[in-house]
């Protein structure tokens, strides 16, 4: 085939994506995520010592954003994500530090760095689909590519991680009202090695049209106890957002 043959058919299969019961959406959400507990030992064994990130650093608030992009088809939902996350902070060590086979020693002035983007492929089932209320659930193939790193003076030190994490998604609504309905949605699993939770509560409003506008809490938490690294974290977010429909 032919790029002109391409480019002449693509229109018509965009044209026609009504016809197959195909509505795509484009998601945004933006807001602040405040940093909460975060607990960190590499390599999670003697050689490394426990300690608090966010008691250690004074690690600030941090402007975040994520975009997904979806479509839905009579029941069926699907969706990709991708929602970044990076927190930063310094501080003064109270105490000698042992973290990924450096040492950092009492008084050190550090910075460090907590990222954790993570990258959603989703479906989701429509259960119940009521005039009040509607459930849907599903899974989630998630990839994680996460840091953290602490740096003083001319020492660095790094552990970083890439995997993927199976979850299971949720969305339930509530509809008092044409107005707005109230929205418990989100992805978690827990394991033997660790957890992983991504939940949203809050409130849409429908303003008419295909536009709908939300508001409300959001919190990520979990984390992995595993030989090579100890980390659980907690992030809470206040968040807006727009889902456009074409």
């Amino acid at each position: 085939m032919t790029r002109r043959s391409l480019c002449a058919i693509l229109p018509i299969l965009f044209m026609s994506i009504p016809a197959f019961g195909l509505d795509w959406f484009v998601d945004l959400e933006t807001g602040f995520a405040f940093p909460g507990y975060n607990d960190v030992q590499v390599p999670n064994d003697s050689t490394g010592t426990r300690f608090s990130l966010t008691g250690v650093l004074d690690v600030e608030t941090e402007f975040v954003y994520r975009a997904r992009f979806g479509l839905t088809t009579g029941r069926h939902w699907f969706s990709l994500l991708a929602a970044p996350l990076r927190l930063e902070g310094s501080g003064e060590l109270r105490s000698e530090l042992r973290f990924a086979d450096e040492v950092f020693a009492e008084g050190d002035l550090v910075d460090g760095l907590y990222r954790f983007d993570s990258y959603r492929l989703s479906w989701r089932y429509l259960l119940l689909d009521g005039s009040r209320f509607s459930l849907a659930a599903g899974v989630t193939a998630k990839i994680r590519d996460a840091e953290i790193r602490l740096e003083s003076g001319g020492v660095s030190a790094a552990t970083t991680n890439t995997g993927f994490v199976p979850l299971i998604g949720f969305d339930a609504r509530w509809k008092p009202s044409t107005c707005f309905t109230l929205q418990l949605e989100g992805d978690a699993l827990a394991g033997p090695q660790g957890r992983a939770e991504d939940v949203f509560l809050g409130v849409m409003i429908h303003p008419g049209g295909s536009t709908d506008l939300r508001a409300g809490y959001r919190m990520v938490e979990g984390g992995a106890d595993v030989e090579s690294v100890y980390n659980f974290t907690l992030v809470s977010y206040l968040m807006a957002g727009i889902t456009q429909r074409f």
